[in-house]
């Protein structure tokens, strides 16, 4: 009974000592920190960029917070979460992955402090909730309503976005992403973008401003040639394929010896006869593209096969990757055929002209021209548009569409022929700076999608925060404990980004926030830090 006493009397001491849970929560927020100082210079129009070397030993040079912390080798769970966080962000808005890890850094230096002053991390965790909610609040009252047709000022929101990357000086990149985003959707109802709807290829050769957008597919594939078959073709048929155009192989490796010359007169005879067979039934269908899937149980096609098909004049691309099948198919209208005794004409896409173009020494497959069946495009046009929300344009914006923008279509007048994808062709001078434009475009894309989400714009360089700040701020003065405490802190967390982008800039950071403070305060909202002009605030 003694044993027991005394077992229970060291249990209640552990408990009592109160240091350790709190080395271990200060521990958490120091390492979550860390992170967040370790990027925070990247921040912004005058931004640092990050050079990584990545577990492979890669080296990666970007400006993108999701990136960054992504290859960086980070081991502290709570450091850990802020990497997660990043993500989230990347996922959810596309957009501002940098700024949501330096203001959760900044929120837990605020609670490290109000811990310090011996609140309870509960009491702290509900009153940030609440100051979150009027922070939504205030982010609502201060922005502005804009409409999807306004083109100017979507190119502004997608120009603002690439101003803190490496390609920020490339004039095309910005009208690229907002006409891939408006050709892929249909402005007048689209609440939602699918962006697997726009594909990136990337290609080395050239500079960026040999980037193109083109309606339709482009393949990174070259047409096969070795049978000399042909690189160009009007009025095309395009079948997709998932079977081989090869001799059928045994389930096991076997070998067989010939001692007759006869013999193996006939098995060449029966692979000339099946492989014939095959092709034949292929041009029945009034096929004339032929895309092949890669396999890695036999040869996909071989050089017999490829022999027939030159003669009955048929465009071969091989080596489709299985991720591309479902992009081909919505782009081309054709449906993909995973045994030759289904291979009939109603599987068949149809485009204007499919060629190889050779262009700055990188060449691939260009599909233009596509005319979707009837079935697959449906005019949307005579939907009541959607009603302009106030809110903050960075709000959750998801990926993947519902059933009705899946069937959205861009804004042609003829539904009919209007293609529900885009692709992209990203030249660059080398893979580093083909990998950042590829990275910039996704970002700049993220934020039209947001503002097709919820159609208002805020101002930029700092403002909202201040603004955010300075209410939450003036609230706090009448709020009851805990709020009175927890907000007061929560607002002055929240400067940290306009002190990061003056500080980033070189600029004076304690004038420029001061003054920028005082002028939010007396009302002018839209104020935040102007790089261009140095130092002071400018309206956003």
């Amino acid at each position: 009974m003694a044993q027991g006493t005394g077992s229970t009397t060291a249990g209640n001491n552990a408990f009592a000592d109160k240091s350790k849970p709190a080395a271990v929560r200060s521990g958490n927020i120091y390492a979550a920190r860390a992170v967040a100082d370790a990027i925070r210079t990247s921040l912004g129009p005058r931004g640092m960029d990050k050079m990584i070397q990545t577990g492979k030993g890669e080296t990666i040079i970007t400006n993108d917070g999701n990136t960054m912390l992504r290859d960086m080798a980070v081991m502290h769970p709570a450091a850990k979460m802020l990497v997660d966080l990043a993500n989230a962000q990347d996922i959810e808005a596309g957009d501002g992955t940098t700024s949501v890890v330096v203001i959760c850094g900044s929120l837990l230096g605020a609670a490290e402090r109000l811990l310090a002053k011996g609140l309870h991390p509960t009491t702290i965790s509900e009153s940030f909730q609440r100051a979150s909610a009027h922070a939504v609040k205030t982010l609502e009252s201060i922005s502005t309503p804009i409409d999807l047709t306004d083109r100017a000022t979507l190119l502004k929101a997608a120009a603002t976005s690439l101003s803190s990357k490496i390609v920020a000086q490339e004039p095309k990149l910005a009208p690229m992403a907002v006409d891939a985003v408006l050709r892929s959707i249909n402005p007048a109802n689209a609440s939602n973008v699918d962006l697997r709807n726009i594909r990136i290829l990337k290609k080395p050769g050239g500079v960026i401003d040999d980037s193109e957008l083109l309606d339709g597919l482009v393949l990174s594939q070259q047409v096969v040639k070795s049978a000399g078959g042909p690189t160009r073709i009007e009025k095309a048929k395009i079948a997709l394929i998932q079977f081989q155009l090869s001799p059928p192989k045994p389930d096991m490796e076997n070998q067989i010896i010939v001692n007759d010359y006869r013999q193996m007169d006939k098995i060449l005879k029966e692979e000339r006869t099946y492989l014939l067979n095959l092709c034949k039934k292929i041009k029945k269908s009034k096929c004339n593209v032929l895309l092949i899937q890669k396999s890695i149980l036999r040869d996909a096609v071989n050089d017999l096969s490829l022999h027939f098909l030159h003669k009955l004049g048929i465009l071969v691309v091989k080596d489709i990757e299985r991720d591309e099948v479902e992009f081909i198919c919505k782009s081309t209208g054709c449906k993909p055929i995973a045994d030759i005794d289904y291979f009939s004409e109603d599987k068949l896409g149809t485009a204007d002209l499919v060629e190889e173009v050779s262009a700055l020494g990188a060449r691939y497959t260009r599909v233009s021209g596509v005319k979707l069946p009837a079935s697959a495009t449906k005019d949307h046009h005579h939907h009541a548009p959607a009603t302009t929300t106030s809110s903050t344009a960075g709000k959750d914006a998801k990926d993947g569409p519902t059933g009705k923008e899946a069937g959205a279509l861009s804004t042609s007048t003829s539904a009919n022929s209007a293609p529900r994808t885009v692709s992209i062709i990203a030249r660059g001078a080398n893979p580093l700076i083909l990998d950042e434009a590829e990275r910039s475009l996704h970002d700049a894309m993220c934020v039209i999608r947001c503002l097709v989400k919820r159609r208002a714009l805020l101002p930029g360089g700092g403002a909202p925060e201040m603004a955010v700040s300075t209410a939450l701020a003036h609230a706090a003065t009448t709020a009851d404990y805990p709020d009175s405490i927890c907000w007061k802190a929560y607002a002055d967390a929240l400067e940290v980004v306009p002190v990061t982008l003056a500080e980033n800039a070189g600029l004076n950071a304690i004038r420029v926030v001061t003054e920028m403070r005082a002028r939010h305060v007396k009302g002018e909202s839209t104020v935040g830090v102007s790089i261009k002009r140095g130092g002071g605030g400018a309206r956003g």
